[in-house]
């Protein structure tokens, strides 16, 4: 029962992930947000979960996994509540970022909890079940949104986790048993904390806003409250935030060597990465946490703007993912006997990849929703395979008494991976876009300034222009033009959909090399 408790708990946390990624038209066009704001709705969640992870799984060995649980379930549906009573993009995000201090909290408690509870076989039926949690909670998140958003309204993909936490804090506080590390050593390590939390926020900052604000040559004002870095200075801020990420998280690296040697505390203890398993695993992880990140960012946007589908249609084919991550997950424990961990997170990736490439290959501004699902249950079998075996092998070296640092940290790279996966996606659909945009008009015999208009605000808006120029018809400002233009932006948004899967596949690529490497170890 503790077990399925904290399961519903990390549901609620990874499903909060993905809801939003179907219902992001709507919001965007309720909140007037451009691609910018609304890739940071999404990898905000994601990047302050990362830099606040090692910080909480440290927390939560020293004062009880059980404890910081409880009290990141408040938090969370507190930010949840937030959320949907925003009226603004800034209050939106600020809510989410209070989410994010939630999910901090619960996401280490509930895997350091089973690796400190579960034992024999047991253990790996129970890290079973977490990563199957994992990736299905991520793949039907699209199909609850589309539910909420096409019956309702956007604000009850937030406001659903109301009742949702309540009933998991009931649960919890009868079902879930206490647990604490032990070994601690004197000092806490608020410098290592401060130093991830820059590193990765200046990484995925400058990821995120290259498109917009220029790799080098500023093309756009930066304005961060009343603080403007202006488009007339020497030096985009993209390069800089990357030089400050690298910095950062060197003296991280530096400073955690320092704390052991010394005998402090240390947020990280960097000893775990000497177990292969745990090295390559956490590599594997992050590899397909941006590929898959990436596609649950960029599919939601291609569907409703160049198919044209409904909120509630988008769910449905992205539905399909669910399906075979929850079909696959419940067999994965029979390959495993078979085929060992390892291996079965191979054929998971396996299959990922197979799918997203035929996805690749299919998808067109003309393409049927039913075709596009076929190759998305194949992918999805690959990624409740892959989540569900990946967990336990990453873990299966570590020692119980550090198993919150050795949760955390896997539980980081993930997020880190999760918010890499939203910032490449966007950033790639950005370029694609601003490539294929102006050919696609151009070809349709749209041009001149209003061509670049057009293109420019169908880039901005991450695709909403299409839905709102489809709806109008002819009543549009373009006229009888609506119908040719609608067509051309369609299909630019289509390849520009395709160039992004086809980056989302290389890091799933890169994960089966790095999975190849885990299953070498693991036999060693």
């Amino acid at each position: 029962m503790g077990l399925a408790v904290l399961a519903a708990g990390l549901g609620m946390i990874v499903l909060d992930g993905t809801i939003v990624g179907v219902a992001m038209p709507d919001i965007i066009r309720d909140l007037t947000l451009d691609l910018a704001d609304a890739q940071w709705v999404s990898s905000l969640y994601a990047v302050l979960l990362a830099a606040l992870l090692l910080s909480t799984g440290k927390l939560a060995d020293r004062f009880g996994r059980k404890l910081l649980f409880l009290l990141g379930i408040i938090v969370f549906v507190g930010g949840s509540v937030w959320a949907a009573a925003s009226a603004t993009g800034g209050a939106l995000i600020s809510a989410r970022a209070v989410q994010a201090v939630g999910a901090a909290f619960i996401m280490p408690s509930t895997l350091s909890t089973v690796n400190a509870v579960f034992r024999g076989r047991y253990r790996a039926a129970a890290f079973g079940v977490w990563g199957a949690v994992i990736s299905g909670a991520a793949a039907i998140g699209p199909l609850v949104g589309g539910a909420l958003t096409q019956y309702a309204s956007w604000q009850w993909v937030f406001l659903v986790n109301l009742p949702l936490g309540a009933i998991v804090f009931a649960l919890a506080l009868w079902a879930v048993p206490e647990t604490r590390g032990a070994g601690f050593r004197r000092g806490a390590d608020v410098d290592g904390a401060l130093l991830s939390a820059i590193g990765f926020g200046s990484l995925v900052f400058a990821v995120i806003e290259e498109p917009d604000l220029g790799w080098w040559t500023p093309t756009a004002d930066l304005r961060l409250g009343g603080w403007v870095w202006p488009a007339t200075a020497p030096i985009s801020i993209v390069p800089i935030c990357l030089a400050v990420a690298a910095v950062a998280l060197t003296l991280f690296v530096i400073w955690e060597r320092h704390r052991e040697r010394v005998q402090r505390d240390a947020l990280l203890d960097l000893h775990l990465f000497s177990l292969r398993t745990f090295s390559w695993g956490n590599v594997t992880a992050a590899m397909v946490a941006v590929g898959e990140f990436a596609i649950i960012f960029v599919l939601p946007l291609y569907l409703t703007a160049a198919l044209g589908l409904s909120i509630m249609q988008t769910g449905l084919v992205l539905a399909a993912m669910a399906f075979g991550a929850f079909a696959s997950g419940a067999a994965a424990r029979h390959l495993a006997a078979r085929f060992g961990s390892p291996g079965t997170v191979l054929i998971g990736l396996a299959l990922e990849v197979v799918g997203i490439l035929i996805l690749a290959a299919i998808a067109t501004a003309t393409t049927p929703g039913w075709l596009i699902a076929l190759p998305l249950v194949v992918y999805g079998l690959g990624l409740g395979l892959a989540s569900a075996q990946l967990t336990g092998t990453v873990l299966r070296d570590v020692p119980v008494e550090i198993s919150g640092q050795g949760s955390a940290t896997q539980s980081t790279v993930r997020q880190i991976g999760t918010a890499l996966g939203t910032a490449f996606a966007g950033a790639a659909l950005s370029v694609s876009l601003a490539l294929t945009l102006p050919g696609a008009l151009t070809d349709a015999g749209i041009t001149g300034p209003a061509a670049s208009q057009l293109a420019d605000a169908t880039r901005t808006s991450a695709g909403t222009l299409i839905s709102q120029l489809r709806a109008e018809g002819s009543a549009s400002m373009l006229g009888s033009q609506t119908d040719a233009a609608v067509q051309a932006l369609s299909a630019g948004f289509a390849d520009a959909t395709r160039w992004s899967l086809l980056l989302a596949s290389l890091f799933l690529m890169l994960g089966l090399v790095g999975a190849a490497q885990l299953r070498r170890f693991a036999r060693s």
